[in-house]
């Protein structure tokens, strides 16, 4: 199978072909020249940031069905509107949905996605696979001593569950609540049954980190009650979008290259996929 990385500094697989990509001067319309193949199969890898890159996969699929390729799988690690998995307020669209309509327009033969937000996506995409974060997680903690893992809401308690009997996690999990305003999406406040941690590291474990306003709250919220060790945060999708000096009360994040590739920080350690 012939590789083809649409991200030149993602290459989960190794090098791939060789090709050419630019965008048009009208700044809105992006095009992709590749060379002849005679390939029956090829898997196309890519991070999806914009619809710039929605477009350049698209038409890198284009063109491969053009030379005659049967066989295309597509490795989307982020997957994009995850979060959209359902209709919260009247005048939303279905932006999951949507999405998942534009990939199996494609009719791809595998769509490989990394740890699924939830199972709305798997439902939605024909042909999916979601690969867990179960390694990434047990790479992280395997000589971690003295720790509890923390689900920073109920949503992702099931998937955390399923994590700790894979990594094979003895000690209780630590469940928040978090009570959002539907209406503006905004959290309005942070609860979690346990107060004494024992002076034991707290890791909360979750698929994405967008701006860290949850985290932050459930970080504050231990920070208060005086009696846990550090505070660590795991994410698969690291996106950051205020940077990584807004978490004053979490000693060290881990995530992946799933995204983007991220600037060295203090606080930070990145594994790539």
């Amino acid at each position: 199978m012939k590789i083809l990385n649409l991200d030149e500094n993602f290459k989960p697989y190794g090098d791939g072909i060789s090709y050419q990509k630019f965008t048009f001067p009208s700044g809105c319309e992006t095009h992709i020249k590749l060379p002849e193949l005679k390939a029956v199969s090829v898997l196309i890898t890519t991070r999806i940031r914009s619809s710039d890159d929605v477009m350049l996969l698209f038409m890198a699929t284009d063109a491969l069905r053009r030379m005659n390729v049967k066989y295309i799988e597509v490795y989307i690690p982020y997957l994009p509107y995850a979060r959209q998995d359902r209709i919260m307020v009247y005048g939303e669209p279905f932006s999951l949905k949507v999405f998942s309509d534009l990939i199996n327009s494609q009719n791809y033969e595998k769509v490989i996605i990394y740890d699924a937000h939830s199972d709305v996506s798997t439902a939605l995409i024909n042909n999916v696979e979601s690969k867990s974060n179960h390694e990434f997680v047990k790479s992280i903690l395997h000589e971690k001593k003295n720790y509890l893992i923390v689900s920073p809401d109920a949503g992702a308690f099931k998937k955390i569950f399923n994590l700790c009997r894979a990594i094979e996690y003895k000690d209780e999990i630590i469940l928040c609540n978090k009570y959002r305003d539907v209406s503006t999406g905004n959290i309005k406040r942070i609860d979690c049954e346990i107060y004494n941690f024992k002076n034991k590291d707290l890791f909360i474990v979750d698929d994405i980190c967008d701006g860290g306003a949850t985290f932050n709250m459930i970080a504050d919220e231990f920070k208060k009650r005086g009696t846990c060790g550090e505070i660590n945060l795991i994410v698969s999708h690291g996106i950051f979008s205020k940077g990584l000096d807004m978490f004053p009360n979490i000693d060290h994040i881990y995530t992946t290259n799933s995204f983007k590739d991220l600037p060295s920080h203090k606080k930070l350690t990145q594994i790539s996929l």
